[in-house]
């Protein structure tokens, strides 16, 4: 899944490769990925592209006629450019394309989405607070105004597991599996530690630790072509992935824990005190 260190490479791209160019043609190919109809989507026609922003893991293309192209990945969404649009006729439902979107000079870009259960959402919207999962995202954990005593507040009093925290957009904005992952066990912290007990060390370590990751893949994505982000996502990681491997940092094997549609890893050593955690479905340590 794109989370934000790859979004704001997407967005970063966009705006240095299609802004001031004008959207000629708008092709919806999955109009189950359409979540709005006002403004209609055809309202992007004859638009020039303003520049792009990113709010948690959603894309935001501005233009000049007062609405929004916005976008969501979801789990199996991604973008692809072509500096030549390709001419070929988009068939609804032969094709992974959901969207299609051409510029004046030719080039333009597909969102595409694998596999068959389809979560990736686009919208056309007057300002981005008028799309429900944009209004309700929490801070960004880059942003300058959230500090140490930011992540304190959002944690008090929650009886809640700190994967789920992070992972929870409603509470931190633009962190998912994956980075949740890399920033736990760069905090050295067990993914099941209840956010409520965190000690006020420990909460200092997962600041440095959120700001420090993300800060280090936001720049290794920066340049990049959609093209090469997803790999370089991958080289970034320490524990994601990588069940079986060694740990980076202590040399421990890497252990996952599975749920119903995805997994964690973490390093025992790193995280656990050396202890192996059960599968999430068990909720309970093994001893």
């Amino acid at each position: 899944m794109p989370e934000m260190p790859e979004v704001q490479g997407l967005v970063d791209f966009l705006r240095e490769r299609a802004t001031g160019l004008t959207v000629t043609k708008v092709s919806v190919a999955n109009i189950a990925a359409l979540k709005t109809y006002d403004p209609p989507i055809d309202a992007m026609t004859g638009a020039t592209v303003t520049g792009a922003q990113r709010h948690g893991k959603f894309v935001d293309l501005e233009t000049d006629a007062g609405a929004h192209l916005i976008f969501h990945l979801a789990k199996a969404g991604w973008l692809r450019w072509y500096d030549q649009l390709p001419s070929t006729i988009i068939r609804p439902g032969k094709t992974p394309i959901a969207l299609r979107v051409a510029f004046d000079d030719g080039s333009g870009f597909d969102l595409t989405e694998a596999g068959t259960k389809k979560s990736l959402a686009y919208y056309a919207a007057r300002s981005p607070a008028d799309v429900p999962g944009i209004a309700r995202l929490g801070p960004d954990p880059l942003d300058a105004a959230f500090t140490r005593d930011t992540l304190a507040a959002l944690l008090a009093g929650r009886r809640t597991q700190i994967k789920g925290v992070l992972r929870d957009q409603s509470i931190v904005a633009g962190i998912g599996n994956a980075y949740s992952d890399e920033i736990l066990h760069a905090a050295k912290m067990s993914p099941y530690a209840l956010a409520a007990t965190l000690s006020d060390e420990d909460v200092d370590r997962l600041y440095a630790a959120t700001r420090d990751t993300l800060t280090e893949a936001v720049t290794a994505a920066s340049g990049k072509p959609p093209a090469d982000l997803k790999d370089a996502k991958r080289r970034g990681m320490a524990v994601h992935g990588r069940r079986g491997q060694a740990c980076p940092v202590c040399g421990d094997e890497v252990r996952s824990v599975f749920f119903a549609d995805n997994s964690l890893e973490y390093c025992a050593t790193c995280q656990t005190g050396g202890k192996v955690l059960a599968d999430r479905r068990l909720s309970r340590l093994l001893k």
